[in-house]
C-alpha cells in the first residue's frame, strides 16, 4: 500500500470512528467559527522535525481556524518532561506529554519530585516506542545493547525516561552496561549515520521521518519491545494504564519486518486554572477536525480514536473539557 493510500485509510479509519460525535457537531461547525473565547494559546510541542512538533502546528493552525480570536503559538521543546515543566512555571498554556509522564507528575514522583497539578484535554493518539539499530548489526535484542552506545533522546524528554527503564528492564545498568548518550535529533541521526552510535531510541508516531532518512543510509531495523513490558509495568513510576504492546507493520520503514514494540498514549494537558472556554474549544477541536490534525506521513490509526479520547488515565479531565464531550455526545 502507497503512503497515500495509508493516509486515505487512515482518514476514512478515524471518519468512522468520530461518526457519533460527528454527526452532532457537523451542523455546528461554521456556527461555532465565528465564536469563542479570545486571548493567546501557548502549545509546548516537541524538537522539530518529530511528530509532537508536527502535531502542534495543526493543533494550532486548526485552533486558529476554528477560532480566529484566539492566536496560537507552537513552543518547541524537549517534549514530554520539558513540556510538563513549562506548564507547571505558567510559560505554556497547553502541552503534549507521554501518559505514564503525566501520570509520574501528577502523582509527584520522579523526575519531577512534588506534585504538578494537571488536567487533560484529551488522550490524542499513540506513541510508539522505536529502539533502531543498523540494519547490518547483530544486535537482535535490547539485552545485545551491553557494551554499545545508545541515544535515548534529549534530556528532558519522555523518551529518556522510558529509555532508562527500558534498558533496566533487560537486565542493562545504564552507564555501566551500556553507554548512553542524550542527543537531540539531529544529532542522533548524525551519529547513527556515521556510527558513532549503535542504536538509537525515538518514540513517536509512525513512520517517524528521522528514522525514515536512515533506512536507506546506513539501513535500521527496529527491536522487539514487547517482551519488556511486563517488567516495565512492575515499576513504580510506570502507569500500566497507558502502556500496551503495539504493531509496527512491515514496511513502515524501507525493509523492515513486522515487530511488537511498546505503545504510550499521549495526552493534550493544562494546568486546572485553564479558562473553561478555552478547554471546551480545543475539545471541539479535536472532535471536529480530527481528520485535519493527522500528520501527512502518518500511517496507521493511533490518531483521536472518539472512543478514546476521554481514557486519560490518573489525570483527570479538564471542567471544560468535561462538558464540551457531554455537549458533543448530545
Amino acid at each position: 500500500m502507497t503512503g497515500s493510500a495509508r493516509r486515505t485509510a487512515l482518514r476514512a479509519a478515524l471518519g468512522a470512528g468520530c461518526t457519533a460525535l460527528l454527526a452532532v457537531a457537523a451542523t455546528a461547525d461554521a456556527r461555532h467559527t465565528d465564536r469563542g473565547p479570545r486571548g493567546r494559546l501557548r502549545i509546548a510541542t516537541g524538537e522539530s522535525g518529530n511528530f509532537y512538533a508536527a502535531f502542534g502546528r495543526l493543533l494550532a493552525d486548526q485552533v486558529t481556524a476554528a477560532y480566529p480570536q484566539l492566536s496560537c503559538e507552537v513552543i518547541n521543546s524537549e517534549a514530554s518532561v520539558a513540556n510538563i515543566r513549562l506548564l507547571r512555571a505558567r510559560r505554556a498554556d497547553v502541552a503534549l506529554a507521554l501518559a505514564d509522564i503525566a501520570g509520574a507528575a501528577y502523582g509527584g514522583s520522579a523526575p519531577f519530585g512534588s506534585r504538578v497539578p494537571l488536567r487533560a484535554i484529551g488522550r490524542v493518539y499513540e506513541n510508539y516506542l522505536q529502539l533502531a539499530v543498523r540494519a547490518d548489526a547483530r544486535i537482535p535484542t535490547v539485552a545485545d545493547l551491553a557494551g554499545r552506545t545508545v541515544s535515548l533522546g534529549a534530556p528532558a524528554s519522555g523518551g529518556a525516561v522510558l529509555g532508562d527503564r527500558l534498558l533496566r528492564a533487560a537486565g542493562l545498568i545504564p552507564g555501566a552496561d551500556v553507554r548512553v548518550r542524550h542527543l537531540l535529533l539531529p544529532q542522533a541521526v548524525r551519529a547513527m549515520r556515521d556510527g558513532s552510535i549503535d542504536a538509537l531510541l525515538l518514540s513517536g508516531g509512525l513512520p517517524l521521518p528521522a528514522l525514515s532518512g536512515l533506512d536507506t543510509r546506513p539501513g535500521i531495523r527496529l527491536l522487539p519491545l514487547a517482551d519488556l513490558l511486563p517488567r516495565l509495568r512492575a515499576d513504580a513510576g510506570l502507569f500500566a494504564s497507558g502502556v500496551e504492546p503495539v504493531t509496527v507493520p512491515a514496511g513502515a520503514y524501507r525493509g523492515t519486518p513486522e515487530v511488537t514494540t511498546i505503545g504510550v498514549a499521549n495526552l493534550l494537558l493544562c494546568r486546572p486554572d485553564l479558562p473553561a472556554p478555552v478547554a471546551a474549544a480545543l475539545t471541539h477541536v479535536l472532535v471536529r477536525r480530527a481528520t485535519r490534525l493527522v500528520p501527512t506521513t502518518a500511517l496507521g490509526t493511533q490518531f483521536l480514536d472518539a472512543r478514546s479520547l476521554i481514557s486519560t488515565g490518573v489525570v483527570p479531565l479538564h471542567p471544560g473539557a468535561v462538558a464540551a464531550y457531554r455537549e458533543l455526545h448530545g
